[in-house]
């Protein structure tokens, strides 16, 4: 009987017209990476086959126009397309790893949204259906641009490649082919990049519901069990997500120092002609990159203030269970030294509220009623519990937190310098 339930839980689940991931399924169809059969799977691989290696190859060898003048060569075409094919092609596996093996709805986290509060399920759900949008934003501006360099390389007489007998019916659906390969890689990169920051941020909301508990009277177990069911969700996301992290991490890097390289060459011309798919190249890598860190930074940073209200939270408890006689205060003369101009709210007078403050990062002082019932030695054991286990993001056992993306940085800047002294 309990294979039959287990089976059941985790069976696949059909659209309907209540369904919040209908659009998302239906956007994965459009986009042929959606292998929920096997006819579907063999589609979508024949699209990656085609789109992904296929017509950048055959573009690369058959293209490259090494007759061509100044403006029209492409010199920097196999960089571009071996970064995009790479990153593509991690993007692919690994989106296809991931709904083949947990379902899209589990994979979201969508199953879990029952045991969370009405609020947290309203914001995830308005950002669920944002996060297809903000695939468009960050795509269509790169692909109009894509499209106008394309369409005047094809335009100007660069390929005189007849392949179907008519120069401009061959230079045609040539063109179409690579901005469709060019879109195709694009998308499926930045799909999985935002699928990071939509989990992330859900993380988020669950964070800001979570930072609640220390302004009511609640218990040190339950407050201790919701962070527990936090932390397993950040530790699940951080295992399916490290690998790919790592290996964009890797191949953007490689990417950007071989283009650096290039580049700098003594007989290097550069113009926008040449170099302008090339850039175009790096700022769609890099802004991928950049949403994979800020999202784990983001959460990570997130999960680590979850210590500092904690530690917030005691100290105003023992404060005011020295007002109540509990242990001897000192002198009232000595409060009023140190805290001479602070408010109700622990704000000084004439302080205006930040719009940067949230549940998790203020300057408020937590309420007398949210402790009234929870001892000094429970208070201090939960404080020391954040102190010792305070999660986010990780990477094979590294944080991504702000002073990992100091040392990448810094490391990518020691490389940088280092090939401007070779080659400069």
């Amino acid at each position: 009987m309990e294979p039959l339930v287990e089976r059941t839980r985790l069976a696949r689940t059909i659209s309907h017209a209540q369904d919040e991931l209908k659009s998302f399924r239906t956007y994965l169809r459009w986009m042929c990476v959606d292998q929920s059969n096997i006819w579907m799977g063999c589609l979508s691989w024949f699209m990656f086959i085609v789109f992904g290696l296929l017509v950048p190859l055959v573009s690369h060898f058959m293209l490259a126009c090494s007759t061509c003048d100044a403006t029209h060569t492409r010199p920097y075409d196999w960089v571009v397309q071996l970064s995009l094919s790479s990153v593509s092609g991690l993007s692919f596996v690994c989106l296809t790893r991931f709904v083949k093996k947990h379902g899209l709805r589990r994979f979201l986290f969508l199953d879990k949204l029952c045991d969370e509060s009405e609020t947290v399920r309203k914001q995830y759900t308005v950002q669920l259906n944002r996060s297809l949008k903000i695939v468009s934003f960050f795509v269509l501006p790169c692909f109009i641009a894509e499209t106008a360099y394309k369409v005047w390389w094809y335009a100007s007489g660069a390929s005189q490649i007849p392949f179907l007998g008519i120069v401009w019916l061959s230079d045609t659906v040539a063109c179409v082919m690579e901005l469709c390969s060019w879109l195709y890689r694009t998308t499926v990169f930045f799909l999985v990049c935002v699928l990071f920051r939509l989990i992330c941020n859900l993380q988020v909301l669950r964070l800001h519901d979570f930072a609640k508990v220390f302004n009511v009277d609640s218990d040190v177990g339950s407050v201790l069990r919701e962070h527990l069911r936090i932390r397993r969700q950040l530790r699940i996301i951080s295992h399916r997500y490290r690998a790919f992290i790592v290996w964009c991490l890797i191949l953007v890097t490689f990417s950007q120092f071989t283009s650096l390289l290039i580049t700098t060459k003594s007989n290097s011309r550069l113009n926008i002609y040449k170099a302008g798919e090339l850039a175009l190249c790096s700022i769609t890598l890099l802004t991928g990159l950049c949403i994979l860190l800020r999202s784990a930074t983001k959460i990570t940073h997130k999960a680590q203030s979850v210590t500092s209200l904690a530690s917030k939270w005691h100290v105003c408890a023992t404060l005011d269970s020295f007002d109540e006689g509990e242990t001897p205060r000192t002198p009232a003369i000595h409060d009023e030294q140190v805290l001479p101009h602070v408010g109700a709210n622990g704000e000084s007078e004439g302080d205006d509220p930040s719009e940067e403050d949230d549940e998790l990062d203020n300057c408020k002082l937590i309420p007398a009623h949210a402790y009234s019932t929870i001892s000094y030695h429970k208070r201090q054991a939960l404080v020391t519990y954040f102190e010792k286990n305070q999660g986010g993001i990780t990477v094979y056992g590294i944080a991504l937190d702000r002073s990992t993306l100091h040392t990448i940085f810094g490391i990518e800047l020691s490389f940088v310098l280092w090939i401007l002294g070779k080659t400069i």
